[in-house]
């Protein structure tokens, strides 16, 4: 593409992926002319939705050490941290979400404010996105809820987790009455819980073990039930140890779910014979667990989300320690109760809400409760996404879901591919989007090397 003027790169979605994608492309030469414009309608900058709320029981599932920036600064969030007040007198192993959040936050504010080089600029916009259309000129016109219109030579999807669908139907009723919480991160959502009110959560993961935290810190007092298809809590982080080394290569070759579990229980095996945790040796294969999954072909990827994906989540995403043991008084005292299995109804019954929970197996039972909060996964589905940007590009043929359902169809820079198959110039993504390609998706160290590699590309395609 030849430019006229300085390159524009619109960035719709200021998380951590939108803040590491700006910081990166503010740090190539060649786009030192670029105006970069940040869409984000939150009113502030940075943290997105992960690290918004302002409670301090809400821990980081990462020590500080793994969560800089940047990868080539290690130490950039632990450095931070401790010139924090929470950061003395001692780095504290799982840092708050709310101080990540200002970390990313003031990352991003030096960025505005920093002295721009050449006539590159950097401006964020308090708004969203509705429209990307493809302009005659083969670029793009981002139309902002404001009325803005951005004329941008590439756009970028940094949008992050969308809320679940409903848990259960047909009968939605539920989904608008007031004992229903469909987002417990929404300000001020779990307040509204009485210390004695009955309380339900549909989901075990580490959102429901921050629910019941926090719901213990605002002094309820209630037994909580918690409804789950697996009946797993996530496993505890252990204790910092030395790394285990690194087994791909001996897997590399393997093409099926089989294969690859042999050489890992292989390698379990060898660990626990000399006195290694199982943690180790599942971490030494997180750099290439991007190429274990995309070796395997579909029919084998399904079979891992049929079968393994439940256990993964509650083994590779870990809770803090002190979270873990928590939850495991809460349970040995009777306040929370752990039910196996799937919400099939949610039903109004004057001021309370009847559960339909139906076992692996079994007819079901009901549980009644004052509120019920929903703790599930986010939509990965991009068929079924309603955001008004999504449905534009989709409508327009311009993303494609993939057929499993985790996220959106792209070359391997993150370009978007269409309907068609053809692979766009200008549509790019990064993030939870990019599930597909990676499966893992969503934590730092993933997070930031998509950006890194992002802003190199858009570098280069400015260059040629």
């Amino acid at each position: 593409m030849t430019y006229s003027g300085p390159p524009v790169i619109t960035v719709v979605g200021g998380g951590f992926s939108g803040t590491a994608l700006v910081l990166q492309l503010r740090q190539q030469p060649a786009l030192a002319q670029a105006q970069i414009h940040l869409v984000e309608p939150r009113d502030i900058p940075g943290p997105g939705l992960a690290y918004t709320a302002r409670r301090p029981e809400y821990l980081l599932n990462v020590r500080p050490g793994g969560l800089s920036l940047y990868p080539n600064k290690p130490s950039h969030f632990a450095t931070w941290l401790q010139s924090q007040p929470e950061g003395a007198p001692g780095l504290p192993d799982f840092a708050s979400r709310s101080s990540y959040g200002r970390y990313l936050n003031e990352a991003l504010t030096e960025a505005f404010t920093a002295p721009q080089t050449g006539s590159g600029s950097l401006t964020w916009h308090h708004t969203s996105a509705v429209v990307a259309r493809l302009q005659p000129d083969g670029r793009r016109g981002v139309l902002l809820a404001n009325g803005t219109t951005l004329v941008s030579d590439f756009v970028v999807l940094a949008l992050g987790n969308f809320p679940p669908l409903p848990p259960a139907g047909p009968d939605h009723r539920y989904l608008h009455h007031d004992a229903y919480h469909a987002d417990p991160w929404a300000a001020g959502s779990l307040r509204r819980i009485g210390p004695d009110d009955s309380v339900l959560l549909i989901g075990s993961g580490l959102t429901a073990v921050d629910v019941l935290l926090a719901l213990r810190k605002d002094g309820h007092r209630d037994p909580v039930a918690v409804v789950a298809r697996h009946g797993r809590w996530p496993a505890a982080h252990g204790p910092a140890a030395v790394d285990y080394p690194n087994f791909y290569p001996e897997m590399a070759a393997e093409t099926t779910v089989t294969g690859v579990l042999a050489v890992f229980k292989r390698h379990l095996r060898a660990a626990a014979a000399q006195g290694i945790d199982w943690r180790p040796v599942l971490d030494a294969l997180r750099p290439d667990l991007g190429r274990i999954w995309g070796a395997w072909p579909l029919q084998e990827q399904r079979r891992f989300l049929r079968h393994l994906a439940g256990l993964w989540a509650v083994t590779r995403h870990r809770s803090p320690p002190q979270n873990a043991a928590a939850v495991a008084a809460l349970e040995a005292a009777g306040l929370v109760q752990l039910h196996v299995g799937t919400v099939r109804e949610i039903l109004p019954d004057g001021p309370m809400l009847r559960v339909r929970v139906r076992p692996h197996g079994a007819s079901g039972s009901w549980h009644v409760a004052q509120h019920v909060v929903c703790c599930t996964g986010p939509l990965l589905d991009y068929n079924r996404i309603a955001d008004p940007l999504v449905m534009s590009l989709r409508d327009a043929g311009q993303l494609t879901a993939d057929s499993l359902r985790l996220g959106l169809l792209t070359d391997e820079h993150g370009a978007l591919r269409g309907a068609d198959g053809q692979v766009s110039n200008t549509l790019f993504t990064l993030g939870p989007s990019r599930r597909p390609a990676y499966f893992e998706s969503t934590a730092v160290p993933e997070l930031r090397q998509q950006a890194i590699a992002l802003a190199v590309e858009l570098a280069k395609r400015v260059s040629s």
